[in-house]
C-alpha cells in the first residue's frame, strides 16, 4: 500500500516437483472503468488457485440474479468475503475425507483494489476462508515464497514512494528471492493502481531478458559486494 495506491507483483512458475515446472499467471484483473478494480494473486495447489479464478470470473459474467458477481458486490469487504468463501469452498469440494487431506489443496490469496465510493484496500485470505487487511502498521503481504525477499521490503518501504520507486522496490525484492530459491522465477506480472482513477492503467509483464531488470540485477549483486567490502574487517587475535 503507497500514498499514491497499491502495487502488485507475482512471478510465474509452478513447480510440482524438480523435473515439473511450469509457467503461469497468478494474477488476475477485473474491472468495471469508473465504478471498480479489482486485482488477485494467489500462491499454493494450481488446480485450486485455478478453479478459484475460474468461478469468480464466471460469475463475473453471470447475470446478476444468477450468481453473485465481483463486479456487482457494494465494497471491497464484501469482495474479500466473496473470494474467501469461494476458496473455502473449492478447497473443501477437493478434499470431503478429512483435514488432512485438504491440506495437500491449500492455497493462499492476496485480493486489493476499489469500489467507488470506498478507498483502495488489500486483504490476504487464508485457506481456511478467513482474511486480514492491510494497514499502515502492516502495509505489504506476501504469499508463496516470502523470506529471502521480505527484508529488503522491511528495510526499504517507504508508503511516499512513488510507482517507479515501488518497481525498483519489488525487482530487487524478487531478484533476492530467485536467486536463493528455484521454485521463483521469471517473468514478473505487475499492476500498480492509482488511488481513485476506478481504471486499470499500469500492468504488464517483466520478461527474464528485460534490459531493465538485468541491469537492476547485477547493479544490487555490485552494490551489496561494494558494501560488504566497506565494512571493518573482523580483527584475528
Amino acid at each position: 500500500m503507497l500514498e499514491k495506491g497499491l502495487v502488485f507483483m507475482s512471478d510465474t512458475r509452478t513447480n510440482a516437483g524438480f523435473d515439473n515446472i511450469s509457467k503461469f499467471r497468478k494474477m488476475t484483473t477485473w474491472d468495471t472503468p469508473g465504478d471498480r478494480v479489482l486485482t488477485l494473486m494467489s500462491a499454493g495447489n494450481l488446480a485450486t488457485t485455478q478453479a478459484v479464478v475460474s468461478i469468480l470470473d464466471e460469475r463475473s459474467k453471470s447475470p446478476e440474479d444468477r450468481a453473485p458477481s465481483l463486479l456487482a458486490v457494494p465494497s471491497m469487504f464484501q469482495a474479500a468475503r466473496m473470494v474467501a468463501e469461494t476458496l473455502r469452498e473449492v478447497i473443501d469440494g477437493h478434499a470431503n475425507v478429512g483435514q488432512r487431506a485438504s491440506s495437500t489443496f491449500h492455497a493462499t490469496l492476496i485480493l486489493g483494489g476499489q469500489i467507488a465510493g470506498g478507498p483502495p484496500r488489500l486483504f490476504l485470505i487464508y485457506p481456511e476462508g478467513n482474511f486480514i487487511e492491510a494497514s499502515e502498521d502492516t502495509p505489504f503481504f506476501q504469499v508463496g515464497e516470502t523470506k529471502y525477499g521480505r527484508p529488503i521490503l522491511v528495510r526499504a518501504y517507504d508508503p511516499e514512494m512513488g510507482f517507479e520507486e515501488a518497481m525498483k522496490l519489488l525487482l530487487v525484492s524478487f531478484d533476492s528471492t530467485l536467486k536463493a530459491n528455484l521454485t521463483v522465477a521469471a517473468p514478473f506480472d505487475f499492476h500498480f493502481y492509482e488511488t481513485d482513477s476506478l481504471e486499470i492503467r499500469h500492468k504488464g509483464r517483466i520478461e527474464a531478458e528485460d534490459p531493465y531488470y538485468n541491469d537492476l540485477s547485477q547493479g544490487w549483486g555490485d552494490a551489496l559486494k561494494a558494501t560488504l567490502d566497506s565494512l571493518p574487517d573482523y580483527t584475528m587475535e
